[in-house]
This record gives structure tokens, sequence and C-alpha cells, in this order.
């Protein structure tokens, strides 16, 4: 799927781009417990979206990374469209 068919309530996604910025990370706490949170922004040639990043991920990825997201959901967080990989996603480098 291309970034710029991504829409707010989407489910089950799976999209593949670069790493072009990090945010953060920042000190947060959740209803799990203290944690971390950066926000990176990742494209492809349709367009970018924001990341969400918690904890460990936020490690796994540098810019200029190409990277794959699988089975994570879209929202929107002020007013940005925003991409998660969710408790049941997964994020991983593409060589």
């Amino acid at each position: 799927m291309k970034i710029a068919e991504l829409r707010p309530g989407m489910r089950r996604v799976d999209v593949a781009g670069k790493i072009v910025n990090i945010e953060g990370p920042r000190d947060v706490n959740t209803k799990f417990g203290p944690g971390q949170v950066a926000t990176a922004t990742l494209e492809d040639e349709s367009g970018s979206v924001k990341v969400t990043l918690w904890n460990e991920n936020i490690s796994k990825v540098a810019v200029n990374d190409k990277v794959s997201i699988e089975n994570g959901y879209v929202d929107s967080f002020r007013g940005e469209l925003q991409l998660n990989v969710g408790k049941y996603g997964k994020m991983s480098k593409v060589e």
C-alpha cells in the first residue's frame, strides 16, 4: 500500500518507505507505566506520514533506513495522519 492511500481508521495496514526524520524520544506515562515515544516521518514516492515509535522500536531505526510496517493502523492526532505499529504490528528494516 502507498502512503497516499492511508486514511484514519484503517487497520491491518502494510506499508514500506524511508525514514526521513526522527523527533524525540520523550518520556511519557501511560496506563501501562512509564515509557518513551518518538515520532518519525516515513516517506515513499506517493507522500509521507508520521509514525509513532514506542520504547524498543525507537532504537531500531535511524534516518535514511528503509523500513516495512506490517499490520499497522492509522489514526489522526492533532489533525495529522499518524501510522502506528501497535501491539500486533511489526516493523522491520528492509535492505
